[in-house]
């Protein structure tokens, strides 16, 4: 984990000397969150997808014609779903939802198309930290509540640890206006379980995105 904040840091130095090259433009994108995790538990079924949303800003630094790094800042809205989870002698689908501040440095690659637009494709570190998370319980089976909810912390003692590191991979095409259609894929590589996560395992998020973004 820390060589990949060594990393980040490393690429955010160079997108400075990029910079001085000239021609740093910005960008803005959002859009539809499909988060999930990768659980390696056994008293929990296997998470599903569930929805929730994202908002970057970046910055656009040209190392070369067709290479640029984007360092950037976003609210990433992830967690899961769960069906199955036993309390006493009810049987619960649980909803988990989390909003992060990630600062992700991307490596990106254009390609011009006969028109004005250009595809890209891209990959880069991120590090990110918990905002907000809540579970929320509907009863399938049993004599409980039919929902409840519950607001919890992040941190090595609570539900979630609040800090992840991981990888995004990125794609899409950018209009000569600046308007791009993009879908992204993020793979957390930290266990982010806390002791008191639901369930007993290594938990680690997955995010499919899809969304648009203007940049100039």
């Amino acid at each position: 984990m820390k060589k990949l904040l060594l990393s980040t840091t490393a690429a955010v130095l160079l997108s400075v000397g990029a910079y001085a090259q000239g021609g740093l433009g910005y960008g803005v994108k959002a859009g539809v969150n499909l988060p999930s995790y990768s659980y390696g538990g056994s008293d929990l079924s296997d998470s599903k997808s569930t929805v929730n949303f994202h908002v970057t800003g970046y910055l656009d630094a040209p190392v070369t014609s067709n290479f640029y790094i984007q360092p950037g800042v976003s609210l990433q809205g992830k967690g899961a779903k769960f069906a199955d989870y036993k309390i006493g002698e009810n049987t619960y689908e649980v909803k988990q939802n989390t909003m992060w501040l990630e600062v992700p440095v991307n490596f990106v690659l254009k390609f011009p198309t006969a028109g004005e637009g250009k595809f890209f494709v891209g990959a880069g570190p991120y590090v990110s930290f918990g905002l907000s998370g809540k579970n929320k319980y509907e009863a399938k089976s049993g004599s409980g509540s039919t929902s409840v909810s519950d607001d919890f912390k992040f941190g090595k003692d609570e539900t979630l640890k609040g800090t992840d590191f991981g990888v995004n991979f990125l794609a899409g095409y950018q209009l000569g206006s600046g308007i791009s259609i993009n879908a992204g894929y993020g793979l957390g590589l930290t266990n982010i379980a806390g002791s008191k996560f639901i369930g007993k395992g290594d938990v680690k998020n997955r995010v499919w995105s899809i969304g648009l973004g203007f940049g100039i």
